[in-house]
């Protein structure tokens, strides 16, 4: 892969859990921009599996929580016009576990904003596996300020 992910392009030194390419021990998933989509495809381990051959639901709700933050963080740069993504946080999100996400084989993210303001997002988003759909997404992400936890931790 030659190709830099969004999150090598503007948080390469980030060490969170899930999307994080400074965490070896974290999923670094690798979102990629696709038209009005920012799209995932991951790779689970036996590890990542809650019983034989099944995703744990807790690194589904990873996988996705991640996926969509920065799906809202990209969003948000382009409408701003600026050159680099505003520190984005989660204010809610839900997932809808659909049915098991079987771990023989990548799983696939897809995510869009569905709503905006200057400062927050809604996203939108599914996971699957095969040709099934295991998980539905709904988020809000909002931009944060200096004084935050969370400002500039990329």
């Amino acid at each position: 892969m030659t190709d830099k992910c969004i999150q090598e392009t503007y948080a390469p030194n980030n060490k969170c859990f899930g999307c994080g390419p400074a965490n070896p021990d974290g999923l670094r998933i690798r979102s990629f921009v696709e038209g009005d989509e920012v799209v995932c495809t991951w790779h689970p381990k036996k590890m990542h599996e809650a019983f034989d051959n099944m995703l744990n639901g807790g690194i589904v709700g990873s996988l996705l929580d991640c996926h969509c933050n920065w799906t809202a963080a990209h969003y948000l740069m382009a409408q701003r016009d600026a050159d680099i993504p505003p520190c984005t946080v989660t204010a809610k999100y839900e997932v809808k576990l659909r049915r098991p996400t079987p771990t023989d084989g990548p799983v696939h993210l897809r995510a869009r904003v569905i709503e905006s303001t200057d400062n927050s997002c809604v996203v939108e988003a599914t996971l699957e596996a095969g040709d099934a759909i295991t998980a539905r997404f709904s988020g809000t992400f909002v931009a944060i300020e200096e004084g935050h936890p969370a400002f500039h931790r990329w």
